[in-house]
């Protein structure tokens, strides 16, 4: 008997350090996509590597530094804007060039994966003409009507969710209050909303919600305001950081939950890093406004162009406030110009504010249109700028810049519901972020800013897997 419980422990104890020994040094597959400038890699799968037992660091190596045991915000989305002008071009297109488009941005297998979209209340500068819901001095909103948006917008809206099967999530933001309502009289060129009409005003975005689930598109949530601080020479509405603050809790907030959309989300800002802690400080400081915050949007537009996009702002802000959601709202590249589709600077700018904004605690990204024409537009005060995807419509044809594929090597691979996984790189000239899928995928996206190739570390746990990027290049790695 006494043989026999040895031999029975010894074979207990091997079995157990060869089980270990076989999940410490269990191998992972990774698929490496890549985009890269000069080539013809397009979200390309261009390697599938195993991981080895990782070594300790070696100075003069590069490392992408992925620790599983830290986690921080969920991700929402990423998505793009289906404006008036997107759905206008969109039926310029023969019914072969929709689908194409469609599936390009919302089939997760033919396209990017979209899960966020974001539409205008009302027109906005990328809209063909100047319109409203209401008919002028109507402060009690009886002709409130939709009837504008269902001849290009809401077919489009509708015909993405049909393809994402309803796994979209929707938002909407007004650029400008009726021109009664306001102290200028005017929807563009700025004015304020003024003080007896807001609660019109509340009731109006209650109304535009409601009508518009009526007719089968869920509404997530809202912005109070695109660019409150902007007076623009389009549609436009300044609201200073304590009139959004009260207009939210005194007249917004109570309307919502009285029409009984208190599970609506309702974001405030939504303009650009520089001023957003000033707009976060004043509003998520007093309890009573802040209870209706679901958090706070933003934008990269004059934070960009004095070279500095400001990224610790956000990052101060989930550091300050970490019940509140981050997440832009609106970016693109402006001053269209034909000559630069495929300008790779372009795309980059998308990856390097993508990464920062995730790694600061941005839970989704929003790009601007999602398909503009061949002139930038239509835009009713020429204000044409970029899209990740154009249409030639004399000819028919879909034009793909590189900020598709920029966006693409995250959308496509990050669902929502996913955990941001603490991530770290050795040199500067490398950018990374990490998330964990709900269905145990681990996605790092690894972008390039330098003009050389890198050789880098990829070191999860004790794990290591030896890969190289290109130059101006960005890769997605799923392991």
């Amino acid at each position: 008997m006494k043989i026999y419980s040895t031999i029975a422990i010894v074979f207990l104890v091997v079995t157990s350090f060869a089980q270990t020994k076989k999940n410490t040094l269990k191998f992972t597959t990774i698929k490496v996509y890549t985009s890269a400038d000069s080539t013809n890699l397009r979200l390309s799968n261009s390697a599938n590597l195993v991981f080895e037992k990782a070594k300790n660091p070696v100075e003069n190596e590069i490392y992408v530094f992925v620790n599983p045991k830290k986690t921080h915000q969920t991700f929402l989305g990423i998505g793009g804007a289906i404006t008036d002008a997107s759905a206008e071009v969109f039926y310029k297109l023969s019914k072969d060039k929709q689908d194409e488009l469609l599936n390009a941005y919302y089939d997760k297998e033919k396209g990017i994966g979209y899960s966020l979209i974001r539409t205008n209340i009302a027109s906005c500068d990328f809209s063909s003409e100047s319109y409203n819901y209401v008919s002028d001095d109507d402060k009690n909103l009886k002709t409130f009507s939709i009837a504008h948006d269902l001849q290009f917008k809401i077919p489009m809206i509708k015909s993405a969710l049909k393809l994402a099967s309803n796994s979209v999530t929707t938002y909407a933001s007004p650029w400008s209050p009726p021109a009664f309502m306001k102290s200028n009289k005017n929807v563009l060129n700025g004015g304020f909303l003024l003080p007896e009409y807001y609660q019109s005003w509340a009731t109006y975005y209650t109304k535009f919600i409601k009508e518009y689930e009526k007719i089968g598109i869920p509404i997530w949530g809202i912005s109070i305001q695109n660019e409150p601080k902007a007076k623009q020479r389009w549609e436009s509405c300044i609201y200073e950081p304590e009139e959004e603050r009260d207009f939210l809790k005194n007249y917004l907030g109570p309307t919502m939950a009285k029409e009984k959309l208190g599970d609506k989300k309702i974001i405030v800002w939504d303009h650009n890093r520089d001023l957003i802690n000033n707009r976060a400080d004043v509003i998520f400081s007093d309890p009573e406004a802040a209870k209706y915050a679901w958090g706070i949007g933003f934008h990269w537009y004059e934070t960009w162009t004095g070279g500095n996009p400001m990224y610790e702002n956000v990052k101060k802000v989930n550091e300050d406030y970490p019940t509140k959601n981050l997440l832009f709202t609106e970016g693109c590249v402006e001053k269209f110009d034909a000559s630069k589709y495929q300008l790779w600077a372009n795309g980059e700018r998308y990856g390097k504010s993508m990464i920062n904004d995730f790694n600061n605690g941005t839970v989704g990204w929003t790009d601007w249109n999602i398909l503009l024409d061949h002139n930038g537009g239509p835009n009713h005060v020429g204000n044409f700028c970029f899209a990740p995807i154009h249409a030639n419509t004399t000819t028919n044809e879909l034009i793909y810049t590189p900020s598709y594929y920029y966006i693409g090597h995250f959308s496509k691979f990050i669902a929502p519901k996913a955990k941001r996984i603490s991530t770290s790189v050795s040199r500067s000239q490398l950018l990374s972020t990490t998330f964990l899928n709900t269905n145990g995928k681990m996605v790092t996206i690894v972008m390039n800013t330098s003009k050389q190739k890198v050789t880098y570390n990829l070191n999860v746990n004790n794990l290591n897997a030896t890969i190289e990027i290109p130059a101006n290049a960005i890769q997605t790695l799923v392991y």
